[in-house]
């Protein structure tokens, strides 16, 4: 029998790179798509200003990365559920990962420690919130911020699960969390005691909530509040709403019911689309169900949301200690959606 011969493999042309760039582009790359749509540039004024040491008397020591560069490797992360070692094996290794961040084969990559730096520094100076109302007044400045309704609704992020006794459970419960490990302050820097457990359809949860408040006509994220998992949904709602929400339909599933939510439903002078609850001895009537019914086919939009973050970007989780920075993190979250609804909306022109 003939030896079979087969493609040859191993040789290298000039024009492979371009190449390959050209095969992602046509079977789909949506690092590619978002760069076409989005000028990350907007960003680089608030993190020059909120970062940078502007008050050195020399140019001497280590140049920084590029901060917009920095700032594209959070949305990596949060887009592809990275950890910050794997986003620095990533890029190193992916051609669209390179290309998004404006890198080429032989440039200097940021390792583990500088990613995790970078983002530390973005959260201790509040510049996430900063960013993503930044990118909220670029919206508005499009006109995709329509104001025709608002949804709200929340979704666990989930945090490592710590592994502490009985006693030092309820001490954290019991807010006493500070005390505990004093004596071993390595084992205390990896204790989480802000996250809460908490069980939901017979299924439990440890770590924070992103509660969103949503656009209903464009599904853009408008505003978030970061808890610990136990906290309800609806005690976030005064938060999420503001006085720009006046006159605008809420829509929200039963969760947001009673008397308390009703007031903050009235103080922001909103009306009232909310899914009523049934309770023991005092079940909906076939109109009230008919109501939610009809009122469900609004409130489910906000599904989408949550289901893009799940589906798309990997899931909710972070792997962070503390509510300070799992607030940074589900705001890099919320923020990295609304990029990539931008462009979907922009390409699908939806809007």
């Amino acid at each position: 029998m003939a030896n079979q011969v087969y493609k040859s493999q191993g040789k290298k042309s000039l024009f492979d790179e371009e190449f390959t760039i050209e095969r992602l582009s046509e079977i789909g790359n949506p690092l590619e798509a978002i760069n076409k749509v989005i000028d990350f540039e907007m960003f680089r004024s608030t993190l020059e200003i909120g970062l940078l040491n502007t008050n050195k008397k020399s140019n001497a020591g280590a140049k920084p990365f590029d901060l917009v560069m920095m700032f594209k490797i959070m949305i990596l992360q949060r887009y592809y559920g990275l950890g910050d070692k794997q986003v620095e094996f990533q890029i190193l290794d992916r051609t669209s990962f390179k290309y998004f961040l404006g890198l080429t084969s032989g440039d200097k990559v940021p390792d583990e420690k500088t990613v995790w730096l970078f983002r530390e520094n973005l959260t201790k100076a509040g510049l996430i919130e900063k960013l993503f109302d930044q990118f909220i007044s670029y919206l508005e400045s499009k006109d995709l911020i329509f104001n025709e309704g608002r949804l709200v609704d929340a979704s666990f992020t989930i945090a490592p699960r710590q592994r502490n006794t009985k006693e030092e459970n309820q001490k954290i419960k019991d807010g006493l969390g500070a005390e505990l490990w004093n004596d071993n302050p390595h084992k205390k820097r990896h204790k989480d005691i802000d996250g809460r457990w908490t069980k939901k359809n017979n299924e439990t949860f440890y770590g924070y909530k992103n509660h969103a408040k949503v656009d209903t006509k464009s599904k853009f994220i408008k505003k978030f509040v970061v808890t610990d998992a136990s906290v309800h949904d609806s005690q976030a709602l005064d938060i999420l709403l503001d006085e720009k929400d006046e006159d605008q339909n809420l829509h929200a599933d039963s969760a947001y019911t009673g008397e308390e939510q009703e007031k903050t439903i009235a103080k922001y002078k909103m009306k009232n689309k909310v899914n009523e609850k049934g309770y023991k001895n005092k079940p909906l009537t076939e109109d009230q169900k008919l109501n939610n019914n009809q009122k469900s086919k609004t409130r489910a939009r906000v599904e989408h949301v949550f289901g893009f973050m799940e589906q798309s970007m990997n899931g909710l989780f972070v792997r962070s200690v503390g509510i300070t920075r799992a607030t940074g993190i589900i705001g890099l979250i919320n923020l990295t959606y609304n990029l990539f609804r931008y462009e979907q909306t922009i390409r699908l022109g939806i809007l």
